[in-house]
């Protein structure tokens, strides 16, 4: 990605033709600039309704999903390794509505990362991320786990 232009709308336009997202309704609603936030929605659908007429799990965690990979590689830039680690979802309440979150790489979180991998080591950075539905309720809490690290020099190989 950080090796094509930095273009918000297109992949904006890219995410919601994504066979996963547009099969479960759900929307890149805004993706700014600086690659600093991504807001996302789903309503609820026939496409993502669950046995019990709620929001489908898989597909309220897939909102969500590979959002800070995505930021964290453009603000990071083309000598980082970015890649989701880990995740856990907790379940608060069911969906019943549309749904939304908004996922931020601070210009802070941007800094610690740079100073955590300065000299080669990885990182493991993480995030909260809530799920929230048109009250502003938390119907699930995500927690994201990272791998950032420096890229490093190829080794050249012996051709003798």
């Amino acid at each position: 990605m950080p090796d094509h232009p930095w273009n918000p709308e297109a992949l904006r336009a890219h995410l919601n033709a994504y066979g996963p997202y547009a099969g479960a309704g759900v929307v890149m609603t805004h993706i700014a600039e600086d690659a600093g936030e991504i807001r996302v929605e789903m309503p609820l659908t026939q496409a993502n309704l669950n046995l019990v007429g709620t929001h489908f799990g898989g597909s309220l965690y897939a909102m969500v999903d590979p959002h800070l990979m995505i930021l964290l590689m453009q603000r990071l830039g083309p000598e980082y390794v970015v890649w989701d680690k880990e995740a856990t979802i907790d379940f608060r309440r069911p969906g019943v509505d549309t749904v939304h979150a908004t996922i931020r790489v601070t210009d802070d979180e941007v800094e610690q990362i740079r100073a955590a991998t300065a000299t080669g080591e990885k990182h493991l950075p993480q995030w909260k991320l809530e799920v929230l539905d048109e009250q502003g309720e938390v119907v699930a809490t995500v927690l994201k786990t990272l791998y950032v690290r420096q890229k490093r020099e190829p080794v050249p190989r012996d051709r003798s």
